[in-house]
Formats: structure tokens, sequence, C-alpha cells
């Protein structure tokens, strides 16, 4: 009954090969690669575990046809498997792990030093929205001096005009009082001309008239 047993499993193992293209050594000790299917002093090289082979055939006695790089001969075929060995593939999950855990090392610093640039970043986002803030406040300022200083300049323009035409009227009030006084003194003059002449008239006149009356 064991050896029935025995005999399914080596045939099914056998099977599993024939049907992968690679198969792993499985055992802890190295394993022996023969030169036939014999267990005679015919080992053409030892293989340790984990060792990936290429199958060339499997029987159904328990040995399977591999080779390795340019090696070809016979292992036992309990000794192979399809998967590499939980050994091999704990080494590799270990070294996955490793190069995961400096991977994660390094993205944390770099994490940190992206929370110091971002951090910087705020504090000049920061700094530059005051100084925009104080631009704009300055702008209007000057935008509005602007305002007051054309609102200036044209009432400075009125004042101008205005200036112009009271001097145009200051010296037209100097000329008609310049005409006005030149002909008051014509009118004084005619006039004291008109009592000397009357006076100088009367003073002939009269006298006569008075001697006239006596005689």
């Amino acid at each position: 009954m064991k050896l029935k047993y025995i005999t399914s499993i080596l045939l099914l193992t056998s099977t599993l090969a024939s049907a992968q293209s690679f198969v792993y050594i499985t055992d802890k000790v190295d394993i022996p690669m023969r030169a036939d299917k014999t267990f005679d002093k015919n080992i053409v090289r030892s293989l340790s575990s984990g060792t990936k082979l290429s199958i060339l055939q499997a029987t159904e006695d328990g040995w399977t046809q591999v080779k390795f790089e340019d090696s070809t001969g016979w292992i036992i075929s309990r000794y192979l498997s399809n998967n590499p060995p939980a050994r091999v593939q704990l080494e590799k999950l270990r070294q996955t792990y490793s190069a995961n855990k400096l991977l994660i090392n390094k993205l944390a610093k770099r994490k940190t030093e992206l929370e110091t640039e971002v951090q910087a970043l705020k504090v000049k986002n920061t700094k530059l929205s005051i100084q925009t803030s104080k631009s704009k406040s300055e702008k209007a300022h000057i935008e509005q001096v602007y305002k007051d200083a054309l609102k200036l300049e044209h009432s400075n323009e009125k004042l101008m005009t205005s200036n112009l035409q009271l001097k145009a009227e200051i010296q037209l009030l100097k000329n008609n009082t310049t005409a006005t006084e030149e002909s008051s003194s014509r009118n004084w003059f005619i006039t004291g001309s008109f009592v000397l002449f009357f006076g100088i008239l009367i003073g002939f006149i009269f006298p006569n008239f008075v001697n006239r009356r006596r005689y």
C-alpha cells in the first residue's frame, strides 16, 4: 500500500515537472546531478537548494532530466519543485522587505524635505500676498494722487485763466481811469480857461460899465 502511495506521488511529481519549463532544487543539502538514472558514482555536479533548472524530460520512474548552464543530467524528481523552496522565497522576501524598508526610509526623508519646502513656500506665499496687498494699496494711493494732481492742474488752469481775465480787467480799468483822469484834467483846464477868460472879460467890461453909469 505504501509502495503504491509513493508511486502515485512520484507520478504526480513527474507529471507536474513535465508541465513546467523550470523547476527548483528543494532539499536543504546539495543535490547531485547524475549522468544517468543510477546511483553509481556518475555525478556531473552538485546543485544547491533553490537552483533553477530547465526541464528536458520527466520519466515515470522518478527521474527528471534537467539542464543547468552547460551541464545536462538526471535528478530524482522528489527533489524538484515547481516553486522555489520556502527558504529561498523567505530570503527573497527578506531582501524585498529590506529594499522596501530602505525605500520607505528614503521616501520618508523625501517627504520631510518636501514638507519643509512646502512650509517655506507657504511662508514665501504669505510674504508675497502681503507684498501684493501693499503694492495694491500703494497703486491705489498713487492713482488717487494722480487723480488729485489732475484735478489740481485743472483748477490751476482755471485760476490762470481767471487771473488773465482779472489782469485784463485791471488793465482796462487802469486805461479807463487814465482816460478819465486825462478827460477830467482837460475839463478842468477848459473850465479854468473859461473862468479866466470871463474873469478877464468882466475885469474889462465891469469897470467901463460902472464908469458909464456915473456919467
